[in-house]
């Protein structure tokens, strides 16, 4: 999610944008309860997000949890607020403490508690991602001791055996700096945002995010990522493999949807009066809510790129 909603074609929503934004005064007891802490594999657990639609809920982005031989790697650190749920629920399945914060993008319900962690905790993101909080006010000023220290340009392992995990770049998508962070000994990809549910994308376009590139994006995770079965996503309860090669379909259709409309002499508003919903895509919603994604919204951005 981005931190503040900037993009014309949005429609600020309320509480959720006080949310975003990070001027809520705090995560509220509907939301702390939302974030609860589930098993996925043996040693990996996610902390649940909760979708846009519930803004009396939101309590940012799922959080992977990783216990390692060496310590708890968590991947994610939803908003402002949650630090301390965060430990909680880490402990309600290990006595390790938190020792390493991957972030998968810059938006603050993934980025929001990282300086709970205080300056010394070992955070690694993709360098574009830290080049994108630092133009946070969260990271800003006496604030920049909390951004992460450790970057990577494509690629990057750490650990070896049950304990590695592995960063991948593969493009633009949600942002330009989405990380997709493999467990590779339980098969399981955390993905972020770039597939946070099962809707159209939720581009931020204003930190170098693509409608035109996401599905390409997509693509080369997919031919490149092996040994794979099961994703954790952005918002939406854990996925499998094929949901993400269905999701990468369904983006691709959509871009090649709008540079037919454009072709064609279409404005982006009509383009988004003809979009309709392939009935194939079962589950699938235009937007989960009309301040994120949207066909109108999308077509804007997809329009401008399409242009240059």
């Amino acid at each position: 999610m981005r931190r503040v909603i900037v993009l014309g074609a949005l429609i600020a929503v309320g509480g959720l944008s006080l949310v975003v934004s990070g001027q809520a005064p705090g995560p509220s007891d509907k939301s702390i309860a939302a974030a609860k802490i589930e098993k996925v594999k043996e040693n990996l657990y996610v902390i649940s997000g909760s979708g846009a639609e519930d803004t009396s809920a939101f309590s940012g982005g799922n959080v992977a949890v990783f216990i390692t031989d060496s310590g708890v790697t968590i991947v994610d650190a939803k908003l402002p607020g949650f630090g301390q749920t965060i430990v909680d629920r880490v402990k309600s399945v290990t006595s390790k403490p938190i020792t390493r914060i991957i972030n998968t993008h810059t938006h603050n319900d993934h980025t929001g508690s990282n300086e709970f962690f205080g300056a010394t905790i070992d955070n690694i993101v993709q360098e574009n991602t830290k080049a994108n909080m630092a133009k946070m006010d969260e990271f800003k000023g006496p604030k920049a001791q909390f951004l992460p220290k450790k970057t990577y340009k494509d690629t990057m392992k750490i650990g070896s055996g049950k304990d590695e995990i592995d960063l991948y770049y593969f493009g633009r998508g949600h942002t330009d700096g989405d990380a997709f962070v493999v467990f590779p000994a339980l098969r399981t990809m955390h993905v972020g945002d770039i597939f946070a549910w099962k809707a159209l994308p939720y581009v931020d376009a204003a930190n170098g995010g693509s409608v035109i590139d996401q599905p390409k994006t997509l693509a080369k995770a997919i031919a490149t990522v092996k040994n794979v079965d099961t994703i954790i996503n952005g918002h939406i309860p854990v996925s499998t493999w094929k949901d993400l090669v269905e999701y990468a379909q369904f983006t691709k259709e959509f871009a090649d949807f709008a540079e037919r409309e454009m072709k064609a002499g279409k404005t982006a508003a009509q383009a988004a009066d003809d979009y309709k919903l392939d009935p194939k895509y079962k589950g699938y919603v235009v937007s989960v809510n009309p301040a994120f994604g949207g066909a109108r919204s999308n077509l804007d951005i997809a329009y401008n790129e399409l242009k240059k």
